[in-house]
């Protein structure tokens, strides 16, 4: 019976993973305050990048033609150096440019941020700033485009995504806000947010990869592979409903979710 307790609860996590991931509502966040309230304890590092390679998956098919496109026109520009492809080949050197910061803060602080700011006290104050940063932006209308891009704009950003490695930031958050505050428009702001994830979910379960297949995996394998199945799952279909929120412009109630949850949890958990 505690076996499959266990396993319940590890596919609660993969499901919640799954649907706060997309969202910008810090999954990273959630998951230490749902570890919290449902006595899991700290579930270790390959845990986080497992669900999150998960995550990744879903993206990958959401944008998959966006990335086969990319891919294409930046070979073509490359080789043959149409000007017709040259959009595309500067999007992908900003999400080059834009992956550097959270890469080497993660590299040199990733061992400090999880052992001393993975605190459920700190996710809730964090989870308050998250809502102060989608409030301002709730009414925002950018004009930019994708072609309209700098370096200058991908160096903020990654800035953005490098201060959401601290739970209770919302990586898309973080993210969005700054682009759509750079005065992108909505789509652009949301497709660089999460075409940014790939390199950066990439390079974390590569350099992860001796710990996921660690001395837990026999024993663990099996609650692994259904919150993994879970993330997945949960991860598309609350990434695809996100989408539709952002064109509306819905962000305001992701604000006021977050300012909810975040003195809620100062005041009966932290």
């Amino acid at each position: 019976m505690q076996d499959i307790w266990t396993l319940l609860k590890y596919l609660f996590l993969g499901l919640f993973q799954g649907i706060t991931e997309p969202i910008p509502i810090s999954s990273s966040g959630h998951l230490v305050i749902v570890q919290e309230l449902i006595g899991l304890g700290n579930t270790g590092l390959e845990f986080l990048v497992l669900v999150n390679f998960g995550s990744l998956i879903a993206v990958l098919v959401v944008y998959w033609h966006d990335i086969v496109k990319l891919a294409a026109n930046g070979i073509t520009y490359v080789t043959t150096r149409k000007a017709a492809a040259r959009d595309d080949f500067d999007f992908i050197l900003y999400l080059v440019i834009a992956t550097i910061p959270a890469g080497v803060i993660g590299l040199t602080l990733g061992d400090y941020i999880e052992s001393e700011l993975d605190k459920v006290w700190i996710v809730g104050a964090t989870l308050i700033v998250t809502g102060f940063a989608l409030w301002i932006i709730r009414n925002l209308r950018g004009s930019r485009n994708d072609g309209q891009l700098n370096w200058k704009d991908a160096v903020i950003i990654g800035l953005a995504q490098a201060v959401a490695l601290i739970p209770g930031i919302s990586r898309s958050g973080a993210t969005i806000v700054a682009a759509m505050l750079l005065g992108t428009k909505q789509e652009t702001a949301l497709r660089f947010s999460f075409l940014l994830y790939i390199p950066i979910s990439i390079g974390t379960t590569v350099l992860s990869l001796d710990t996921i297949l660690g001395e837990n995996l026999p024993d663990m394998w099996l609650n692994y592979l259904v919150a993994f199945i879970a993330s997945i799952i949960t991860s598309y279909i609350s990434l695809k409903w996100f989408m539709n929120i952002m064109a509306k412009g819905n962000l305001k109630y992701f604000a006021i979710y977050c300012f909810i949850v975040g003195a809620l949890v100062l005041l009966f958990i932290g």
